[in-house]
């Protein structure tokens, strides 16, 4: 990280925020996820950047207090918010050992709507970059306050569907995925009408190639070693089983409104195209940078400005090949029953996300084996059956929809370890 920046002057007036077609200075951003993985490359970008961002509010779930308080002196935020409320006066105390004598320190806001409430604060742009589906109140809080939404956290736009996009105005929402920024991108070649079908990519994981059979005895640490991202442990996961993919499949399809049927995932190990657009008159638009999440992240808060240097771009003097496959659907399930998922819409998604998040956990902590986490989620949404969907979802269906498939799922992972332990 470069040096902190001078700390800036309080605003006159706490609700005005930045004007992007005015000129007037940095445009204000609020953090969440801040000590996870885009959180802190979000940080690195403002901090390299800092005419044209000034982060006023950070929220994490408070297992890093350390690293929290670092930032939050870093970058002067007015509010610091954390998850837990356990971490409190470990959080007040680093942040007094990061502050100088006499430096007001930053206030502090804790418990699970802590996200939430900085997340309606006054700014121009939330990011939210938070884990899960417990991103979507604060997406929704975003939205309603009026910010512009970065979108990292794709769990609340899943599970949470209908409620997002009736919030969101046309624009609001900017999506930092590499693969949905990409898509944005490559969209602005042409009209809604003009597109046949979006083309979304997958590295393949560290699993590419291998059939059903051989992943059945994989391990953590196999499933962990990711051939091109370093990520958390969730995201790794769900990217060796490619669920991951089939939930940015869900995702494309409610961003930008193109059926099912017209979604593609072709597995590119390069990870160099982050996803394309295919035109009715046969042309095909991609982005493409070398895999560097702080090129969508900067899309994501500056737009409708670039950030220069935001990100490496390619040497074109060094020869270079660019592969691309067909899924493998047998070995890799979990994109065709997202798709399931995604037309039954309602609180399917929510059911299949849940599911999964439970069973990643049994898998990383050993209760189930690989192939188990697609048997299991699959089970699960089988049996939860076909929602209701339509106008009339809410938040409680999502958080009722979400409580069963968990319990549910960890019935079955239960059911399975105890089968191997007998065996």
């Amino acid at each position: 990280m470069t040096d902190s920046p001078a700390r800036p002057a309080p605003l006159a007036d706490p609700h005005l925020v930045y004007d992007p077609l005015a000129g007037d200075g940095p445009k204000d951003v609020v953090i969440l996820g801040s000590t996870g993985s885009i959180g802190t490359q979000a940080i690195d970008l403002v901090l390299r950047n800092p005419d044209r961002f000034r982060v006023t509010a950070l929220s994490a779930n408070g297992g890093r207090v350390a690293l929290l308080a670092e930032q939050a002196r870093r970058l002067w935020v007015r509010t610091v918010a954390v998850a837990r409320e356990d971490a409190v006066p470990a959080l007040r105390e680093a942040l007094a050992a990061e502050y100088g004598a006499g430096e007001p320190l930053p206030e502090i806001l804790a418990g699970p709507d802590a996200a939430t409430q900085v997340a309606a604060s006054p700014c121009h742009t939330v990011l939210n970059g938070i884990t899960g589906s417990i991103g979507l109140a604060p997406t929704l809080a975003a939205l309603e306050a009026g910010r512009t939404l970065a979108l990292a956290n794709k769990e609340s736009l899943i599970v949470g569907g209908p409620l997002v996009k009736a919030l969101a105005k046309p624009g609001q929402i900017i999506p930092v995925d590499s693969e949905h920024a990409a898509l944005f991108q490559s969209l602005a070649a042409g009209t809604r009408a003009d597109v046949r079908k979006l083309v979304v990519t997958a590295s393949g994981g560290p699993f590419r190639g291998r059939t059903r059979d051989e992943l059945a005895d994989v391990t953590v640490q196999d499933a962990l070693a990711h051939p091109t991202w370093a990520m958390g442990p969730v995201i790794t996961i769900n990217s060796a089983t490619l669920v991951n993919k089939g939930l940015e499949v869900i995702e494309a399809h409610l961003l930008y409104d193109i059926p099912f049927d017209r979604i593609e995932v072709v597995v590119h190990p390069q990870s160099y195209v982050h996803s394309m657009v295919e035109f009715t008159d046969g042309s095909t638009i991609a982005q493409a940078t070398p895999p560097d999440m702080r090129g969508p992240i900067a899309i994501g808060l500056g737009w409708p400005e670039r950030v220069p240097d935001a990100a490496p771009a390619f040497d074109w003097s060094k020869a270079s090949t660019w592969e691309f496959f067909p899924l493998d659907n047998e070995a890799f399930p979990s994109v065709n029953l997202a798709r399931h998922v995604g037309q039954l819409a309602g609180t399917a998604p929510a059911v299949f996300n849940a599911a999964n998040e439970e069973c990643v956990e049994a898998f990383l902590g050993g209760a189930l084996p690989f192939n188990g986490i697609m048997e299991t989620v699959t089970r699960v949404v089988e049996e939860h059956g076909t929602p209701a969907t339509g106008t009339s979802l809410t938040v409680s269906d999502v958080l009722e929809a979400e409580t069963w498939a968990r319990a549910r799922a960890r019935e079955l992972t239960a059911t399975t370890a105890t089968a191997e332990a007998r065996a």
